[in-house]
């Protein structure tokens, strides 16, 4: 499948029918012919001959196109199915490799493919097929969407992304052809996207080889540097691997062990990363290569780390054990890092064959789809649960945008180990938070947490944990997630969860003061009137181009509609006689600050003030103290404000701002602070400042929460007798 593009009109890897190929196309395709029905031995012949009947079709369909390159187009299909080939996948998938252009790119539709290939290679084509030639606002959008599409799909049926990802590696294999912008654009999706959804479910060979494709073509000169100086390095240190290898090759014979010994080199990206990371120079990188033993079950795994370890000395804290706790997507070795000849550090890899096929093909390794038992292996398993979260998350992100930054996350390898309080394991991404745990058990653990014990100690939410902690979660029924949650979280799933409450509590709440503030609007404009009838609001929604009434009070309760405006309109389209305008009738406020409900900060309002609301775009309803400048000064349109007054007292605790100049001396803001405890109040914040002009004194800024001004005035009157104390004042702008 070539690159989606954003408008009809933008070329991909397709020239129109009719370019001329290259001379020695023929011949090439044939011999890639040959190639992919050579690999085929491990199918009965029957699916072979069914390959071959695909791969005509596909020939005839795409007759007449050429890549950018100038071979036939089905050159591409062919190189994806073998590539697939190559992973021993079944043939539905190789069918669906072999023609999944076709209902894009040509007239053939997906019935047509049922009848003639199943019903199960058809899905899997439109499962690849990109979106219709939307007219997207931009290139970002188009991409999600498509991504989003694509995860959807692969998670009805897995296989869909290893197609996939077959085909966005033949996709980079083939990329010089393209326009430098276009490359660049092309591999940085790759870098962001395909490489880590092919480390996530285990295709190893192929991540690494995505990854340096997408170097090649971000930072071609970098990679031409670096490719240079690491093929000079091969010579020069030819010799030194060769010792080694031969080194571990004795000390396992002597030891009786049977087991294979490879020397490995990492590939370019992953050493640029560690150049740029630790800001090496290449010579300064001693481990460009690495050392993989492959043995025959897994307690010889253990037994080849010991001989190891009397052979070369192990680094302290260099050392893995991903076979007892295996990665997310289901890679398991021993990793150990051991002091070599001359000093030189050398990474070594112990696992079994099994463990080395899952290493290298990931799930596709496991195929068929199920074992014989009817269950799935535990790579599967893991990948199955990743799908889910995948679904989960995607039924609460708003848009594919969203979506997209929710799932990145998820996609990044690095990952911690904790053990929940009954001993399970959690792979988590690096940085996660308890926040993160929490929701990784349940999605009510998560929304109800208030704290958690970390290796049985009490600790904020906010904390990072580490491979190996317990973490214990402590919730409360009446606890909620807080919109502070979203600056430190790691997780997609905990992420998406975080947004979607705060959405919905967001709109319950919008919707409440909007109705209040329509209200109290048509009272003043028809105190008279009668209910307003559904059909007026149906006029008027269908005037106006929204879908509902509730959507129409959330604007009005956010402060992107006026009430009065709605009001009016309502009651014209009624036929309702509006009244002169009247006293506005107080809103009461129910006291508890919302999204939709605020009190200003430059005032503080306080039980016992008069107050007046200014519908603020984006806020909603915003309490001010009647005189605050915010309210009073004269470009604030009448319409914004509504009349507001205080519920009965309630026990909520308000903010107040109080400013204190004391003399400067030992012990003074102990003895405020013990005054303004004593009246049981709490001090939020304190800030100290220093007068340049009188420098025996210090000004003292309290933020403190209150009930009521009555309580704040008998606290500004007990400071103001002490003796230390020379000036007091609530703090308004």
């Amino acid at each position: 499948m070539e690159e989606p593009a954003v408008h009809p009109a933008e070329s991909t890897l397709v020239e129109p029918k009719g370019a001329p190929a290259a001379g020695s196309t023929t011949a090439l395709l044939e011999q890639e012919i040959a190639a992919f029905f050579a690999k085929l031995k491990y199918l009965p012949e029957s699916d072979i001959k069914a390959l071959e009947a695909a791969y005509r079709f596909s020939e005839v369909a795409h007759e007449g196109q050429y890549r950018k390159s100038g071979e036939p187009y089905v050159s591409h299909p062919l190189a994806v199915a073998s590539i697939l080939a190559d992973w021993h996948l079944d043939p539905q998938v190789l069918t669906a490799a072999l023609l999944h252009d076709v209902v894009e790119d040509t007239a053939v539709t997906k019935d047509e493919l049922q009848e003639l290939f199943g019903k199960s290679v058809a899905e899997l084509v439109d499962g690849l097929s990109k979106l219709e030639q939307i007219e997207f606002q931009s290139h970002e959008e188009a991409q999600a969407e498509n991504f989003r599409k694509m995860l959807l799909a692969m998670a009805r049926d897995i296989r869909i992304i290893l197609i996939k990802i077959a085909d966005r590696l033949h996709n980079m294999r083939t990329l010089d052809v393209m326009r430098p912008e276009k490359q660049r654009r092309i591999a940085r999706e790759t870098m962001d996207i395909y490489a880590p959804i092919a480390n996530r479910i285990g295709l190893n060979a192929v991540y690494q080889d995505l990854q340096d494709l997408s170097f090649r073509f971000l930072h071609p000169n970098r990679y031409q540097v670096l490719s240079k100086a690491v093929k000079a390095a091969r010579g020069n240190r030819r010799q030194l691997i060769d010792k080694i290898l031969a080194a571990i090759q004795q000390k396992l014979n002597n030891a009786k062990l049977a087991a294979t010994v490879a020397g490995r080199e990492k590939n370019l990206f992953s050493i640029y990363k560690k150049m740029q990371e630790k800001h090496l120079t290449f010579s300064e990188v001693l481990d460009i290569y690495g050392f993989r033993v492959v043995v025959e079950d897994e307690p010889t795994c253990y037994l080849t780390l010991g001989v190891l370890h009397s052979l070369y000395k192990p680094i302290p804290g260099k050392f893995k054990d991903y076979i007892a706790i295996p990665k997310a997507n289901g890679y398991q070795s021993l990793h150990t890092t051991l002091f070599g000849p001359y000093g030189t550090p050398i990474e070594v890899q112990i696992r079994t064959r099994e463990m080395h096929r899952t290493a290298e093909d990931g799930i596709a390794s496991h195929w068929m789809y199920k074992s014989t038992d009817g269950t799935l292996n535990d790579a599967q398993q893991r990948t199955h649960k990743w799908l889910q979260r995948l679904l989960d998350i995607q039924s609460e992100s708003g848009d594919a945008a969203e979506f997209l930054e929710h799932i990145k996350v998820d996609l990044f390898p690095d990952e911690v180990y904790v053990f929940t309080p009954k001993g399970r394991i959690l792979a988590l991404p690096q940085g996660a938070t308890a926040i993160d745990f929490a929701y990784a058990v349940h999605t009510d653990i998560g929304t109800h947490c208030v704290a958690a014990r970390i290796n049985y100690e009490l600790m904020p939410l906010r904390t990072r944990l580490r491979s190996g902690d317990r973490v214990e979660v402590v919730t409360d029924p009446a606890a909620f997630p807080n919109p502070s949650w979203l600056s430190f979280v790691s997780t997609g799933k905990a992420r998406s969860h975080i947004r979607h409450y705060l959405k919905t509590m967001q709109f319950s709440e919008s919707v409440a003061l909007g109705e209040s503030l329509l209200e109290q609007a048509l009272d003043v404009l028809a105190p008279q009137r009668e209910a307003l009838p559904e059909v007026i609001w149906d006029k008027y929604l269908k005037d106006i181009g929204v879908k509902s009434k509730e959507e129409v009070l959330t604007d009005i309760g956010l402060g992107k509609k006026l009430s009065m405006v709605v009001a009016r309109a309502l009651l014209k389209l009624s036929g309702v006689v509006m009244a002169e305008q009247q006293q506005i009738p107080a809103i009461q406020l129910r006291g508890w600050e919302s999204s939709a409900l605020h009190y200003g900060k430059c005032c503080y309002p306080l039980p016992g003030d008069k107050i007046v609301g200014l519908v603020t775009k984006g806020q909603g309803l915003v309490v001010h103290v009647a005189d605050c400048p915010a309210v009073t000064q004269s470009d604030v349109n009448p319409e914004n404000l509504v009349e507001i007054d205080w519920d009965p007292p309630s026990g909520k605790t308000y903010e107040a701002g109080l400013d204190v100049i004391a003399v400067n001396d030992r012990g003074v803001l102990a003895q405020v602070a013990s005054v303004i405890s004593d009246h049981n109040a709490n001090i939020v914040n304190v800030q100290l400042e220093e007068f340049e002009q009188r420098p025996n004194f210090t000004f003292i800024r309290f933020l403190l929460q209150v009930q009521s001004r009555a309580q704040l005035e008998d606290i500004m009157r007990n400071l103001n007798v002490m003796q230390v104390v020379e000036t007091i004042r609530r703090r308004k702008l």
